[in-house]
């Protein structure tokens, strides 16, 4: 990868039907490979894996990188469907998918919204995860934890959280969609020198008629200020209980993270099977498979070896 990151993935994108949505997803490499699947964050989208797919699919895996609700090409399949975007619903929606495609397990790897969601499914459908690359470690966390307050140095982080939790904030974001986006690249990967072209290919993914709903319901819920839906109360209520992960785990932290994150330290004790942190150097911030792809795709084959 150049130093602005401007790989772009070529594959055509595919559409399946998946539980509510009908899910746009890359399918790359051997049909009969492993799988990895790959998980995105907020604002970003699939293209951070635009350098990772081609040096997994030259290592015989298939890759499956589908963009998340509110991302892309990714729709509900119905208007009456609540535009949620609760983790529960989050890791559901991946659930679906891997049945809609007939995929029984795969290498779980992601980061932010991602990687929450990869935990959420090693912890709670072992199975379905053979092993887990999750970017910043173990982010599985109840509403109830996320109504308690932090020290302030800790809430100032968490800015946009609150500006999102405003009829303002909601109404600012969606005037200034590209430009907050890129404030949060800025400020989330301080050493990233990104160009133009990088951003403007991700950003294209987020001016998705559900994107701003699905985004600001997530911060909103997180803060307990919006509810969520009733058949995901069962998944929430165990995921309030910081479930352990015992799939295979390497977890991996950019050494100029800008982004909202705790030391490898605080949740090391999380993973219960084999487990490995590795910090990544070089002025690697939150966005880590895009920025550091060679070490992101490391430690997928770590895991699926």
């Amino acid at each position: 990868m150049n130093a602005s990151g401007s790989s772009t993935l070529s594959i055509d994108l595919r559409q399946v039907d998946a539980g509510v949505l009908n899910v746009g997803y890359v399918d790359a490499g051997p049909p009969d490979g492993p799988v990895v699947l790959l998980l995105h964050g907020w604002p970003y989208d699939i293209h951070s894996f635009a350098d990772a797919v081609p040096r997994l699919t030259a290592a015989g895996h298939r890759v499956l990188v589908p963009h998340l609700r509110g991302f892309g090409t990714t729709r509900f399949r119905s208007a009456e469907t609540m535009r949620n975007g609760q983790p529960a619903a989050l890791a559901l929606d991946t659930v679906a998918f891997m049945d809609a495609l007939g995929v029984p397990t795969a290498i779980l790897a992601g980061f932010d919204w991602g990687a929450r969601t990869a935990d959420i499914i090693a912890a709670l459908w072992p199975e379905r995860c053979r092993g887990l690359v999750s970017v910043s470690g173990y982010l599985i966390a109840g509403q109830a934890s996320g109504r308690k307050p932090l020290p302030p140095e800790a809430e100032l982080s968490w800015w946009y959280q609150f500006y999102f939790a405003t009829d303002r904030g909601r109404d600012g974001y969606e005037k200034n969609l590209d430009s907050f986006a890129k404030l949060i690249w800025r400020t989330a990967s301080p050493k990233w020198a990104f160009d133009d072209a990088t951003f403007a290919r991700t950003a294209a993914s987020l001016h998705n008629a559900d994107h701003v709903d699905v985004v600001i319901h997530n911060y909103r819920w997180r803060l307990g200020l919006a509810a969520g839906e009733p058949q995901y109360d069962e998944v929430e209520e165990k995921l309030a209980a910081n479930p352990s992960i015992g799939v295979p785990t390497i977890t991996l932290e950019g050494d100029a993270n800008g982004a909202p994150h705790l030391d490898p330290s605080r949740y090391a004790g999380r993973f219960s099977g084999r487990y490995e942190h590795r910090t990544v150097s070089g002025g690697v911030g939150h966005n880590l498979p895009q920025e550091a792809p060679q070490a992101f795709v490391d430690a997928v084959l770590q895991v699926a070896a």
